[in-house]
C-alpha cells in the first residue's frame, strides 16, 4: 500500500502556486483557522462590538433626528390637510347655498331694494325669507348664523342688529378674495356683538370665523353680494388641531403674522398661573408667540412687555412664508425648549405649527444610549468570559482528543503505523481488537473539529457505506469516542494511487489504461444510478491494489464532495474539485454538475495515464479554467509523441468534450467504447501479477497511501 503524501506525491509546481494564490484559498484559509482557533471569536466579537459601540453612537443622533424630522413633518401635514379637508367642506357649504336660486334671488333683491337705506320693510321682509332658506343649514352644519354683504358692509344677518354694520377693516383682504370669486374661510376673529361664551356668559369678544361664498347675478354674471356662514373655533377648527398632541407636552396650534394664537394652546391653565393670560379668558386670540428670552416655567419672567419680544423662531419663518422643522430646539412662548414643525397657508392669511417638548423629544435618545451601552458592556463582559471559557474548553477538550489519538486505542480499533494526513483528517493503519484484521482508520483532525467539518467527514462515510462495488472503497465501521474523535474504518488498501504511479513509473500501457479505465467506470456507474456525482475524480482518488489474489485492482476513493443530483442548486454554488480534472460545466456551473461531469474527469485520468501528463497545464488557474472551457485538447498521441491507439484516443477525447451531449453520457457507454479497443486484452492478469511482483521485489517505492483526501497536498480546490 502506497502513501498518498506530501512526500511521496509529485505535483506540478505551478498547481500549487495558483492554488496558494487564489482569493478563495485565502478565505479557506482563513475560515479553517477560526475554525481551529475557536478562542479568536470571542476577541473578534470584543473588536466588532467596540467599533460598533463608536459607530452607532455616531448614528443614534443622527436617526433619532430624522426620525423625529419625519413624525414632526408628518403630524404637520397630517393636521394641516384635515384642516384644508375641513375649510374646504365649509367652502362647498357655502357655495352650494350661496348658488341656491332662491338665496341668491333674495339676496340680489335685498342689494337692489335697499341701497341706500340701512332698513327698510322690504329690507325686513327679504332678510326673513333668507332667515327662513338658511335656517336649515345653519342647524344642520351647527353655524351661529349669517351675514349677506357687499364690498363695505352688512346687507342681511340672521342677528337684527348686525344690518348695515361696516365691514371690519382687517377682512377686506377676505372680502376682495371673495369679490373676486372664490369661497373662502376666515382665520379667527374676535366679534363685535354679544355671543355666549364657554362659560355660558353672553359678552362680545367671543372668537368666531365666516366661511364666504360669493353671490352672482344671473345677468351680468359678476359677484354683487357674498354670503357668510358663521363659525365657532372651538367647535371644530381648534379642536381639530388639538388632535396633533404628541405625548405629555406637544401641541398644534394656528397663529397670524404677528404671533396671535388662533386656537386654543393645550396649556391654558399654566399660561394663566404665569400671568401670560387673563384668568377669564383662554388663548385664542389672547396669546402672542413671542419669545421671552427664558423658561418662564422655572421662574424666568422678562423685562420688557410681550409686545416687544421678538417672535418665536417658528412664527419668524412662517410669518416669510417658509415651511421647515427644527429638530435643534428653539423657545417656544413659554420660553421652553421645542423641537417644531411649521408651515404658512397663504389662501388662508394664518400659519400652523406642532411642538413638542426638547427633553419629551429626545427622552428615547437618552433611554437609547444609556440602553445601547449598557447592552454593549454586557456583551463584552460576555465575550470576555466566553473567551475565557473556549480557550480553556477547547484546550481540555483538544488534549482528551490527543491523549485519546495517543493512547493509539479508539473503541474496538488498535491504532498502528500512521499511513497519511491531509488537511482535514489524519490516515492509520489499524486493527479490529477481536476481528485482527487490517484497516484503515480516518480522523478527523482533532485541531478542525467543527460543525462543518464534522457534517463533511459524516457525509462522507454515509455516501460511501450505502454503495457496494468492488472498485469501491468499502466503509466497516463510523462513530467517535467520548472524547469527541469521529473517526472512521475502511478497507485497508496496500497498493499505490495513480498519481504515484505515473509520477514513479511514467506514462501506462494502453492495455492497462483500458483496464484501469473499465473499472473506475464500474463504481462510478453504480454511484450515479444511485443519483450521486463523485465531483473529484483524479489520479490521487483512485488505488490500484492487489486484492482477492487478483492484481491491479482499483479502488475509487474519497466521497467527501459526492453531489446528489436531486439536490436543488440555488445559482450560488460554490466550485468544488480539482482544477487540473474539472468539466467546463464544474468551472462556469457548479450546481449543474452531473454524470457526464465525472466521465470528464475520467478522460481527463486516462489522459494522464496514457500520456503522463494532466489534459491542461498553466501557470494560473484563471488560465488553467479557461482552457478546459474552450481550449480543446491536444491529442494524447501529439501529447506523448507517439501512436496512442486510435480507438483509445478517440474514447478519452470524447470524454474531454466541451458539450456534455458529445459526450458518453453514461459510464457503461464508456465501457463499451473501451471495450471496442483492439488493445483491451492486452492487459492480462498474468501482466499484472508480473508486474506487482516485480515491484514488489524493492523496484516500487514504499507507500502505502490510503485517501486522505489531502486538500493541500494534492491540490483539491473546495471553495464553499
Amino acid at each position: 500500500m502506497s502513501k498518498s503524501n506530501s512526500q511521496s506525491v509529485r505535483l506540478p509546481a505551478a498547481h500549487m502556486t495558483w492554488a496558494s494564490r487564489t482569493v478563495a484559498g485565502t478565505v479557506a484559509r482563513t475560515r479553517r483557522f477560526l475554525s481551529r482557533q475557536l478562542w479568536a471569536w470571542p476577541i473578534i466579537a470584543v473588536v466588532l462590538l467596540t467599533t460598533l459601540g463608536w459607530v452607532v453612537d455616531g448614528r443614534i443622533e443622527a436617526t433619532m433626528e430624522e426620525s423625529l424630522t419625519s413624525e414632526l413633518k408628518t403630524l404637520r401635514d397630517v393636521e394641516v390637510a384635515m384642516l384644508q379637508t375641513w375649510m374646504t367642506a365649509q367652502e362647498h357649504n357655502a357655495e352650494s347655498l350661496a348658488a341656491d336660486i332662491d338665496v341668491r334671488h333674495t339676496a340680489i333683491s335685498l342689494l337692489q331694494q335697499g341701497e341706500g337705506e340701512s332698513t327698510t320693510p322690504t329690507n325686513d321682509e327679504q332678510t326673513k325669507k333668507l332667515r327662513e332658506l338658511l335656517g336649515p343649514a345653519i342647524d344642520s352644519h351647527d353655524y351661529e348664523g349669517f351675514v349677506v354683504v357687499d364690498r363695505n358692509k352688512v346687507l342681511a344677518s340672521s342677528r337684527q342688529e348686525a344690518v348695515g354694520l361696516a365691514l371690519p377693516a382687517n377682512m377686506s383682504d377676505v372680502v376682495q378674495r371673495v369679490f373676486d370669486g372664490s369661497a373662502t374661510v376666515t382665520r379667527p376673529y374676535k366679534s363685535l356683538l354679544s355671543h355666549q361664551d364657554d362659560d355660558g356668559q353672553i359678552r362680545a369678544g367671543v372668537p368666531m370665523m365666516f366661511v364666504f361664498a360669493p353671490i352672482v347675478d344671473d345677468q351680468t354674471l359678476q359677484v354683487v353680494a357674498a354670503l357668510g356662514l358663521q363659525i365657532r373655533p372651538e367647535a371644530e377648527f381648534t379642536s381639530i388641531l388639538q388632535l396633533g398632541q404628541m405625548g405629555e407636552s406637544g401641541e398644534t396650534y394656528a397663529f397670524d403674522k404677528n404671533g396671535l394664537i388662533l386656537s386654543n394652546s393645550r396649556f391654558d391653565r399654566d399660561l394663566k398661573l404665569d400671568g401670560l393670560i387673563p384668568e377669564n379668558e383662554p388663548s385664542i386670540l389672547n396669546l402672542l408667540v413671542r419669545d421671552p428670552g427664558g423658561n418662564i416655567t422655572t421662574g424666568f419672567r422678562p423685562q420688557v412687555l410681550r409686545s416687544q419680544l421678538p417672535p418665536t423662531e417658528m412664527v419668524k419663518q412662517a410669518a416669510e412664508g417658509n415651511a421647515g422643522v427644527d429638530v435643534m430646539g428653539y423657545r417656544d412662548y413659554r420660553g421652553v425648549p421645542v423641537v417644531g414643525a411649521w408651515t404658512w397657508l397663504d389662501k388662508y392669511g394664518f400659519g400652523v405649527g406642532t411642538e413638542l417638548d426638547y427633553s419629551e423629544a429626545y427622552k428615547p435618545l437618552t433611554i437609547l444610549k444609556w440602553t445601547f451601552w449598557g447592552l454593549l458592556s454586557l456583551l463584552a463582559i460576555s465575550s470576555i468570559a466566553i473567551f475565557v471559557f473556549t480557550v480553556l474548553m477547547s484546550r481540555l477538550q483538544r488534549q482528551a482528543r490527543e491523549a485519546a489519538i495517543e493512547a493509539k486505542q479508539l473503541g474496538q480499533y488498535k491504532l498502528e503505523e500512521k499511513l497519511g494526513e491531509g488537511a482535514m483528517g489524519v490516515v492509520y493503519r489499524g486493527r479490529h481488537a477481536m476481528l485482527r484484521r487490517p484497516t484503515a482508520i480516518k480522523l478527523l483532525d482533532a485541531d478542525k473539529v467543527t460543525e462543518a467539518s464534522i457534517g463533511r467527514f459524516e457525509r462522507e462515510v454515509q455516501i460511501t457505506s450505502n454503495l457496494n462495488h468492488p472498485n469501491t472503497v468499502a466503509i466497516y465501521d463510523f462513530g467517535h469516542t467520548p472524547e469527541g474523535v469521529f473517526y472512521y474504518a475502511m478497507e485497508f488498501l496496500d497498493g499505490i494511487n495513480l498519481q504515484t504511479l505515473v509520477d514513479t513509473y511514467g506514462p501506462q500501457p494502453a492495455g492497462r489504461a483500458i483496464f484501469i479505465l473499465r473499472q473506475i467506470c464500474g463504481s462510478l456507474y453504480e454511484a450515479h444510478c444511485s443519483g450521486l456525482v463523485h465531483r473529484d475524480i483524479k489520479p490521487a482518488n483512485i488505488m490500484l491494489n492487489q486484492r482477492g489474489g487478483e492484481s491491479d485492482v482499483v479502488k475509487v476513493l474519497d466521497f467527501g464532495l459526492v453531489k446528489a443530483k436531486e439536490e436543488a442548486s440555488h445559482g450560488n454554488e460554490s466550485m468544488a474539485g480539482t482544477p487540473l480534472y474539472m468539466s467546463p460545466e464544474a468551472i462556469q456551473l457548479p450546481g449543474s454538475v452531473d454524470a457526464c461531469s465525472d466521465l470528464y474527469a475520467v478522460g481527463a485520468v486516462g489522459y494522464f495515464l496514457v500520456t503522463g501528463h494532466p489534459v491542461f497545464e498553466a501557470s494560473s488557474l484563471v488560465d488553467l479554467c479557461q482552457m478546459h472551457t474552450s481550449e480543446p485538447p491536444v491529442p494524447p498521441s501529439e501529447r506523448l509523441g507517439q501512436q496512442v491507439p486510435a480507438e483509445l484516443e478517440h474514447a478519452i477525447l470524447s470524454c474531454l468534450e466541451k458539450a456534455r451531449a458529445k459526450r458518453p453520457q453514461t459510464a457503461r457507454d464508456l465501457v463499451r467504447m473501451l471495450d471496442a479497443c483492439a488493445e483491451a486484452s492486452e492487459w492480462s492478469l498474468d501482466k499484472a501479477d508480473a508486474w506487482w511482483s516485480s515491484h514488489q521485489r524493492g523496484t516500487a517505492p514504499k507507500s502505502t497511501g490510503q485517501s486522505t483526501h489531502t486538500d493541500d497536498n494534492d491540490a483539491t480546490m473546495l471553495f464553499e
